[in-house]
């Protein structure tokens, strides 16, 4: 160990006798110095001029894409480690030094362990200076999350020690100092890019995934250890210096070039197997440092995944003809399951399935693109287009007997099956991020352990359709499957419920939304029934519906106005009702957010007498009290409403929509009554009104998880970060700028300049 102590004692004073390190250590101090200053002096900026902080202060400096200081650090370290390391052995061999050490009682390993030392100790010197930031973010700002940038810099440090290991190898290859930097950088290059080479081998696929760097640092910044990125470090690094060794031992003992590649083949393939079996999802261990744990899976999830015991397999089916298949190639399997990286973590018994076929495309431009071509001959073509292996895809009689994915027309689709043989589906999505977010998998992974909601739309009197597809109804919210909100990829299901016949037990929400007829006697009966016995209930009345609807909610004490409410507005029509959710309403549910708008175009205001039976609550009121209810004018367009005392119109707050509790049988019965059934049309969440705000999915999805008992939509929300408060103004921050960017540097340049003249004189 002494003589290892030794050796890099010696590299550390050549190193620091040259200007290049003292050069590189100054320019990387202002280069990290300008990049923090400018963010955190942005941040102070906002503040004085009350234009608020960001909530996350800490990612925000640190991670943040734009502008974050550990990703500025390593576009760096890519380009400064090769200058330090091309000289430590190829100095050597250049000079002819080495046969003196080779003379010398030293042993090979020492040579090389000492000079990595070596750079281990400047990698340290490196890590100093970005923790006098550290230091500053944690005095001014509130509640600094210091445990995730502090994983972080370990994160960066051990990046350190593998470039410096990559390099300590290619200088040992050549004479040549800079043929040693270039190498160092090709190598490093290749490191990065190897995860995409002979990614349609599974298992060759498995290595060069493993083997590469890139992105292998990104977790520890972000406050995520996991065991198989810090083995990762650790093997790889070691990988090359024993390459180094051996490269050593070659040119000292005169080795055939036959035992020295058997060495090294010898040494890569355990590295090699190390990795892969470290990185299967059952040998990997997790650590969240973060305060929010959001690097994690919600409490919510958690728990879904802690109730499915055994086997869970996950069958992803890919249509060549459909427009998604692009995001999923065959070679893009290992990129797929990061995506469900941290459901392994806690479930790692996973497994996965990919089965790619052609049949009917979901895609209409296939008939244009591809005129007159058969589906087989369309696959042949878009195959060979992406070079893939057209016997790969299974026909359209074969994917049939396997499973019927009509109903899903042949998107890319994942089926989720448990050991017990349930069964649940997981879609993708035609949005920007395309694949299912936690709370998608988790409302999946709910459905295997649990009777999730269950909907039943009353039909046969004139309702808004959840199927239909027009203005008026309801599918966008409730049964649009490539649209990620719609409620039956959140974990409800849907059924059409006919009141000639009693309503099953297995409905859990019954909807009742604009009733164009009246229902008969034996339907009112069997729809009191339900509510007697403390079905759940969702209410939309509409206007002029209001003789259709009295009688549903006359039993809970409440009328639907006659007329309709408007609102005197220079930007919209009259009848275009603006409400917001009370304060109230969180009260009985948090995911009621307080004062969010909602548009309700046509709307009746509310009218409640306190039942001793039902408790009730307001959920959105009108936005002011120039509301009126309009009894007289029914022409919005041609004409104008006029607030007439004499006819009971009076402006004023009103109740638009009412939440009603009662205990029943054992549990809370839970009814919602909104005096619009637009604000939930396929019209109205489509549409965007210029200076109108609206956010009437936050009412849609409120509504129906207090419904069901918060069974769905999954919550999957995360504590509030607190790390929002700085402290230091505008004055400080002056300082600070010029104390990082100026005398920090200064002080650098002046200690080389004195070791400089201290050498000379020596």
């Amino acid at each position: 160990m002494k003589t290892i102590y030794d050796i890099a004692r010696a590299e550390l004073k050549i190193m620091f006798y040259s200007p290049i390190a003292w050069l590189i250590i100054i320019i990387f101090t202002v280069q990290v110095a300008l990049r923090f200053t400018s963010t955190f002096g942005g941040l102070v900026w906002n503040e004085s001029m009350n234009l608020g902080l960001p909530a996350g202060l800490t990612e925000h400096l640190f991670v943040s894409p734009f502008g974050g200081l550990y990703l500025t650090v390593l576009n760096y370290l890519y380009l400064y480690i090769p200058l330090l390391t091309m000289g430590l052995v190829s100095r050597e061999l250049g000079s002819g030094t080495i046969k003196m050490l080779y003379s010398s009682p030293v042993t090979n390993t020492q040579i090389i362990l000492g000079k990595f030392f070596a750079m281990m100790i400047f990698g340290i010197i490196l890590v100093i200076i970005i923790s006098l930031f550290i230091a500053f973010a944690t005095i001014n700002v509130k509640d600094f999350d210091l445990a995730p940038t502090l994983t972080g810099l370990l994160g960066i440090y051990l990046l350190i020690c593998l470039y410096s290991a990559v390099g300590i190898f290619m200088s040992s290859l050549t004479s040549y100092q800079v043929v040693a930097a270039i190498s160092t950088l090709f190598v490093l290059g290749t490191l990065n890019f190897v995860k995409g080479l002979w990614q349609h081998i599974d298992f060759i696929r498995d290595i060069t995934w493993w083997l590469s760097m890139s992105g292998r640092v990104n977790e520890l910044i972000k406050g995520l250890i996991c065991s198989e990125d810090i083995i990762y470090f650790l093997i790889v690094t070691a990988l090359f210096l024993v390459f180094a060794i051996i490269r050593l031992q070659a040119k000292r003992q005169k080795a055939s070039w036959c035992i020295t590649w058997s060495k090294y083949a010898g040494t890569f393939v355990l590295v090699a197997l190390i990795g892969y079996a470290t990185s299967r999802p059952k040998t990997m261990f997790f650590y969240d440092t973060t305060a929010t744990k959001h690097n994690s899976l919600t409490q919510s999830s958690q728990e879904i995944i802690s109730q499915l015991e055994g086997k869970l397999k996950v069958t992803t089916y890919i249509n060549i003809l459909d427009p998604n298949f692009g995001f999923l190639f065959p070679r893009d399997k290992n990129t797929d399951l990061q995506r469900f990286r941290h459901y392994t973590r806690f479930k790692p018994e996973m497994e996965f399935e990919y089965v790619y076929y052609y049949d009917q495309s979901p895609d209409p431009s296939i008939e244009s693109r591809y005129p007159g071509m058969t589906d087989h001959q369309c696959m042949i073509d878009i195959a060979k287009t992406y070079r893939e292996d057209t016997n790969r895809f299974l026909p359209p009689q074969k994917i049939r007997a396997l499973i019927d994915l009509s109903g899903e027309h042949n998107r890319l689709t994942r089926i989720i099956e448990w050991e017990n043989g349930n069964k649940a589906i997981l879609r993708t999505f035609n949005d920007v991020m395309k694949f299912p977010s936690e709370s998608e998998i988790s409302a999946s992974l709910k459905h295997l352990i649990t009777k999730m909601p269950l909907v039943g739309f009353v039909t046969g009197h004139g309702e808004r359709n959840y199927l239909g597809e027009n203005a008026r109804d309801y599918s966008l919210f409730t049964d649009n499957r490539p649209f990620r909100n719609a409620l039956v990829n959140q974990g409800f299901d849907f059924t059409e419920v006919d009141l000639r016949e009693k309503v099953s037990s297995k409905v859990d929400i019954l909807v009742l939304a604009d009733l164009r007829h009246p229902l008969s006697p034996e339907e009112f009966a069997h729809y009191k029934e339900y509510t007697e016995r403390g079905g759940n209930v969702l209410i939309a009345g509409e206007v002029n519906r209001q003789k259709t609807m009295n009688p549903l909610v006359k039993m809970f004490g409440i009328t639907f106005m006659p007329g309709q409410l408007v609102r005197p507005s220079q930007l919209s029509s009259p009848d275009l009702i603006l409400s917001k959710i009370t304060q109230d309403a969180p009260k009985i549910a948090p995911s009621f957010i307080h004062g969010i708008p909602v548009t309700m175009p046509g709307c009746l205001g509310l009218t409640y007498t306190p039942d001793l039976d039902y408790q009730m609550i307001p959920i959105t009121v009108t936005d002011n009290n120039e509301v009126w209810n309009e009894t007289e004018t029914t022409d919005f367009i041609e004409d104008k409403p006029e607030l007439n005392p004499e006819k009971g119109e009076h402006q004023q707050v009103y109740p638009t929509t009412l939440a009603l509790t009662k205990p029943v049988g054992g549990k809370e019965q839970r009814i919602i009554i909104l005096g619009d059934a637009d604000c939930f049309s396929n019209d109205e969440l489509g549409r965007a009104r210029k200076n109108i705000d609206a956010y009437n999915f936050s009412l849609i999805y409120a509504s129906f998880n207090w419904l069901s008992y918060n069974k769905a939509p999954i919550d999957t929300s995360r504590p509030s970060k607190t790390d929002n408060k700085i402290y230091i103004q505008e004055q400080g921050m002056k300082i600070a700028r010029i104390g990082f960017v100026w005398c920090l540097p200064s002080i650098l340049l002046l200690t080389a300049l004195i070791i400089g003249i201290r050498r000379r004189k020596r």
